[in-house]
């Protein structure tokens, strides 16, 4: 068994928890840190399971951290990708109606992105129709702001910084316990024991299980939504200049189905939102004894169940029924056939639901006497990652006295 002393761990190797780890060492070059991951290499879940989209900030409430970081994280994405020469390109992205309800929508969401500051034109339908030819609506907003990226590229070089500046790597080390004592915690991760005087969790889509393991009570739990992409047929790389999303559904965290451009110059169709039951279920077969049965003991999913039982009806049809998904993408590209959808990975979100069965809209931290915990982080986690990683690089050295 190793034992590692370290004066600052961080467990979870997304592009939160190394965004978080690089910049405590870059501002405390003394400590010792170290940064904690069950798997071989960064970025391997939602990270690097996602659209690629740099958000601008049009959807979130005025005054949450999720617009502040958004904002602010969406610039310092771009500064980054540009001083290391890694892919970004600003496509700008078009919300599109479809329908009068639609549209009135989608003014609500103009005054939003006046409130949260965010670049946005209103387009009637000749004008949408001018910008993209094959896209059909009443009319639009274009965000120009919004970009694509790489972001396990970005977590790479992160992390090669993080290690440049004499930071701990720890992978293959799988945290099974972790026990807070008066004078520091003790982190059980693989084949090695971590004492460590202070801890940041950036746990994703185990951060309850995390939190948990530090007996600390929780009024939520993780519950994971898979999201499913397909591919378009290369003869439709082309079809659009912009990201094309739908008018989201006001009471659903979910952006909808959106055509998305790649930087690998694919497109892609995606992602919806299923119910998952499996924490890490990427593959054909996603189901997981433990995490079904644990999130059934959850009072706050049978809620969220009862709440959005016809969506979540709906949403389980099209996963298993192609051509009701294709419907929602022809609703504004009705070009597009069958055959046109490839297979693509799917991705999954960790959603923090509420005992009462809220759904948790915002960034959510926790903390005890010597630990800091990311409980919810979903998109833009991505995209905020570096305000994030900043928020709590100020927190630890207020708690800590770093």
């Amino acid at each position: 068994m190793t034992r590692i002393n370290s004066d600052l761990s961080v467990i979870g190797a997304g592009i939160v928890g190394v965004a978080t780890a690089l910049q405590i060492k870059q501002r405390f070059p003394h400590l010792t840190i170290t940064l904690i991951d069950k798997e071989s290499s960064p970025a391997r879940h939602q990270t690097g399971h996602n659209s690629g989209v740099v958000h601008a900030g049009v959807y979130y409430k005025p005054g949450s951290l999720k617009a502040d970081f958004c904002k602010r994280g969406a610039d310092l994405t771009r500064d980054l990708c540009h001083e290391h020469k890694l892919p970004y390109h600003q496509c700008g992205k078009l919300l599109v109606a479809t329908d009068d309800a639609e549209y009135a929508r989608m003014i609500d969401l103009q005054q939003r992105c006046g409130e949260n500051g965010i670049e946005v034109q209103r387009l009637n339908e000749s004008e949408l129709k001018k910008e993209e030819p094959h896209i059909a609506g009443v009319g639009a907003l274009l965000v120009p702001r919004t970009a694509i990226t790489d972001f396990i590229a970005i977590t790479q070089v992160l992390l090669k910084l993080f290690q440049q500046n004499d930071g701990t790597t720890l992978l293959n080390s799988e945290v099974t316990g972790i026990k807070e004592e008066s004078n520091c915690v003790r982190i059980s991760a693989g084949n090695a024991t971590v004492e460590s005087s202070s801890l940041i969790v950036c746990g994703g889509l185990m951060a309850d299980r995390l939190a948990q393991m530090m007996e600390i009570d929780l009024d939520f739990r993780i519950i994971p939504f898979r999201g499913e992409y397909y591919q378009l047929s290369s003869e439709f790389n082309d079809i659009v200049r912009h990201l094309i999303y739908p008018i989201p559904d006001p009471e659903l965290p979910f952006l909808g189905v959106h055509l998305t451009l790649m930087v690998n110059g694919t497109v892609t169709v995606g992602p919806n939102a299923v119910l998952g039951w499996k924490r890490e279920g990427y593959g054909s077969i996603n189901f997981s004894l433990k995490d079904a049965a644990e999130m059934c003991r959850f009072p706050g999913f049978w809620k969220v169940l009862k709440e959005n039982l016809g969506s979540g009806f709906s949403e389980y049809l099209d996963s298993l029924y192609k051509p009701g998904y294709l419907k929602r993408v022809q609703k504004y590209c009705p070009q597009l056939r069958l055959g046109n959808l490839t297979p693509y990975p799917a991705g999954i979100r960790a959603q923090a639901v509420r005992s009462d069965g809220e759904l948790v809209h915002d960034f959510l931290f926790t903390d005890t006497p010597r630990s800091l915990h990311v409980c919810n982080a979903p998109s833009p986690a991505a995209t905020s990652a570096l305000p994030i990683g900043a928020y709590l690089c100020d927190k630890a050295a207020e708690k800590f006295k770093l």
